[in-house]
Formats: structure tokens, C-alpha cells, sequence
């Protein structure tokens, strides 16, 4: 046996030093441990997870509460409505940004926005349930009026998504234009014998829709005569009511903007009235009131801004064909007229006439040669000497009052 082989078997036999065969012994040991708390650490891991899984339980997600309207104002059915008013209207949450606004019918300029709400003595805008339609021009008088609010899928729905569920409508009937505005936008205009002056909140002659609203709610004031007129006049006025002042009024205004003159306050007259009060368009004419007394002697009185500039004697009809007594409109005015016509006996006349201011019927203030003025002698009209019906010409303009008195 070589002395190579002895030294391997020597090795492969030999025993190991104690020191070296512990350590071999602690090292496999702690290997075995941390392969055993390994497991034991995912086997307690996997457990543990398994059992949070399984208490974990599916919850549905809770419904949206369907979206109401709370109140729709002007109410329901209502009458004498103020077309010139908000429309609001009112939800059982708060709208999303985008949904849908309310539609009317008829439909007319003006703007739907949110109701702004209050915070800390601040004024901001919010997600709010409340929606207000501001009308530009507003609705017209005696109209009927319809609010449809949109359902469904394409209908309103609140910031949390909730839907009307079904279409909601609402009706409600304008009232007329208040008589009390009409004269007080008269007087201011200088239409009228009257100033007229607010006691309180007064909307600006530019505001539009304030306006439009006065139309239908007239603002408080006060009425003053501008001094000078007859008692006669005074006795025709009728605050807030309908009367023959109003009636001259509105067709002195009509004729000064070119309408046909019925003396009825129509649309058409409210419209150009409110745009006549916007621009500050006075009557150019002032106000003339003009009296025939039947009294002995007969005269014809001229009253101009509340001061007399003609007194005259006239002649009124003869008792076969009188003058009717009574107050009336100045609705003809011709500088010259060949007048025809039948006299009392039958015979025909025609006669040449000049400054002719037509108020009643075929009854008129004119110019006619007579040798004497302050008695009855026509068939009806008033004459006048010539230099007075020139000066009765001039100041009796479309509209004017024409009072004719059996004293």
C-alpha cells in the first residue's frame, strides 16, 4: 500500500476535531429552525388571510332618493298674476350643475339661475334646490302662462343624481296693466293736468323689468293739479280709474308717436309708453284744456300748462241744432275746409272755414264770419273769430279736452 493511499484513508477515517463537529451540528440545527418558523410564519400568514377574507361581506350600494319639486310660485292656477315676477321654483335637493331648466310657454327672454344663499353675512353662490327665471320683457296682459318641468333621464336631477320621476306642469294667468301706473307714467310724461312724484321705491326709468313690474304693481306716490285749471276739469279725475282725462291723455300720446288714435291703452300703447319713459320723451306739447260756456254771453276759454292764454266770446248752435254739451277729445284738425251740410229748412250749405279742431262728431272749433260773436248761430260747431281760432288752432292739439257747459 502506497503511502498516497494511507494518507486517504487516514483521512476518510479520521475523526474530526470536537470543536469543528459542534459547530457543524448548531449550524444545520438553526438552518432546520428558520426553514420550520418560516413556514410556521406563512402557514399563520395564509391562515390569517383567509380568515380577513372571509369575514369581509358584499354591501349593495344604497338607492338615490328620487328628486321632488317643493313649490312652484307664481301657485298653481293663480289669477292677476304680475307678469313682470320672478318665477321660482323650488326641489327637494340640490340641482347638478347641468341639468335642465324649467320650460315656458309662451316662451320670452330672461334668464334661469340658481337662488343665491347667505353664509356668514356673505352672499355666494351655491349648489342650491332653488331655481328663479328673471323675465327681461315679461309676460304680456291677461296671458296664460305654462311651467313644464322636464323628467326622466333627460329631466332635472340633483347633484347626487336623483331624477323627477315624472313631468311636472303648473299654469297660472297674468292680470292687466294697473290704470294708477298708466297715470302716473302719463303725468310724468307731461300728458296729463297732474305732476306726479313717488313716496316711495320707484324703479329707474332704464330698468326694464322694474318697470314692467310697476306696470302690473304700481309704486306708492302722490298726484298734485298743476294750478291754474277750472274746477271742471278737477271733477273729471279719477284716481286709479278709468276717465275722460285718461281718455284725451292717451290719444294726445298716440298721435304724438304716430299710432291710431282710439284712446284705449293697448299693448302696443304700454309698449311705447315704457319706451317713451326709458328715453325721457316728454310730450312736446304741453297740456291744453279748452271750455265753451253757453252762458250769456257764450265764450270759448283756452287753457295752456295751467294758464289761460285765450278768452273769446263764441257761438254755439242754434236750438234746431245744438252743440252737445259734454267734455271731448280733439280727434280732427284741419287748417282749412269747404264744410257741407244740410239747414234746418232743408237746404243745402257749403261754406268755406279755417282752423278746424274737430271734438265731437261733426261738431267743431273753427273760424266763421259772423257780424257778432257770444250767441247761438251755428248748426253745431263753435265759431270763432279769426284771430281767436288761429290761437285756439295752436294750442288744441290731438287729444285735447274740448268741455262744452249749458252754463
Amino acid at each position: 500500500m502506497g503511502a498516497g493511499e494511507n494518507a486517504g484513508q487516514a483521512a476518510a477515517g479520521a475523526t474530526p476535531p470536537a470543536g469543528k463537529g459542534r459547530r457543524n451540528v448548531i449550524l444545520v440545527a438553526a438552518v432546520a429552525l428558520l426553514v420550520i418558523a418560516g413556514g410556521l410564519t406563512w402557514a399563520f400568514a395564509s391562515s390569517h388571510s383567509g380568515t380577513a377574507a372571509a369575514s369581509v361581506k358584499s354591501h349593495p350600494a344604497k338607492p338615490v332618493a328620487p328628486l321632488h319639486v317643493v313649490s312652484v310660485s307664481p301657485a298653481a292656477n293663480s289669477h292677476q298674476v304680475d307678469g313682470g315676477a320672478r318665477i321660482t321654483v323650488q326641489y327637494s335637493a340640490p340641482l347638478a350643475a347641468n341639468s335642465p331648466t324649467p320650460m315656458l310657454s309662451p316662451a320670452i327672454k330672461g334668464t334661469w339661475a340658481p337662488v343665491m344663499t347667505k353664509a356668514k353675512g356673505k352672499t355666494k353662490a351655491q349648489a342650491t334646490s332653488t331655481m328663479a327665471f328673471t323675465p327681461a320683457t315679461g309676460f304680456q296682459p291677461h296671458t296664460s302662462v305654462k311651467i313644464t318641468i322636464p323628467a326622466g333621464p333627460d329631466g332635472v336631477r340633483s347633484t347626487a343624481g336623483g331624477q323627477l320621476t315624472s313631468e311636472v306642469t303648473s299654469k297660472f294667468r297674468t292680470g292687466a296693466y294697473s290704470t294708477l301706473r298708466l297715470q302716473q307714467l302719463l303725468a310724468q310724461l307731461g300728458y296729463l293736468p297732474l305732476t306726479w312724484s313717488a313716496t316711495g321705491s320707484n324703479p329707474a326709468a332704464s330698468d326694464a323689468q322694474g318697470q314692467l313690474s310697476a306696470a302690473y304693481s304700481p309704486p306708492a306716490g302722490t298726484f298734485s293739479w298743476q294750478s291754474g285749471y277750472p274746477h271742471i276739469l278737477h271733477s273729471m279725475w279719477q284716481q286709479g280709474a278709468d276717465n275722460m282725462i285718461d281718455v284725451g291723455a292717451i290719444r294726445a300720446f298716440e298721435s304724438v308717436r304716430g299710432m291710431t288714435m282710439d284712446g284705449v291703452a293697448g299693448p302696443t300703447v304700454w309698449k311705447d309708453l315704457l319706451r317713451a319713459v326709458a328715453k325721457g320723451e316728454d310730450n312736446p306739447n304741453g297740456y291744453s284744456y279748452a271750455l265753451a260756456s253757453k252762458g250769456t254771453p257764450e265764450t270759448l276759454t283756452v287753457w295752456h300748462n295751467g294758464h289761460v292764454v285765450l278768452h273769446t266770446l263764441a257761438n254755439t248752435g242754434i236750438p234746431a241744432a245744438p252743440t252737445a254739451d259734454g267734455t271731448y277729445p280733439v280727434y280732427e284738425k284741419l287748417p282749412y275746409q269747404v264744410m257741407k251740410g244740410t239747414n234746418p229748412d232743408g237746404s243745402k250749405y257749403a261754406d268755406p272755414v279755417y282752423n278746424v279742431s274737430y271734438f265731437h262728431g261733426g261738431d267743431a272749433l273753427h273760424f266763421f264770419d259772423r257780424a257778432s260773436y257770444g250767441w247761438q248761430q251755428s248748426l253745431g260747431c263753435v265759431e270763432l273769430p279769426m284771430a281767436a281760432s288761429a290761437t285756439s288752432y295752436k294750442y288744441m292739439t290731438y287729444g285735447s279736452l274740448v268741455t262744452v257747459s249749458p252754463s
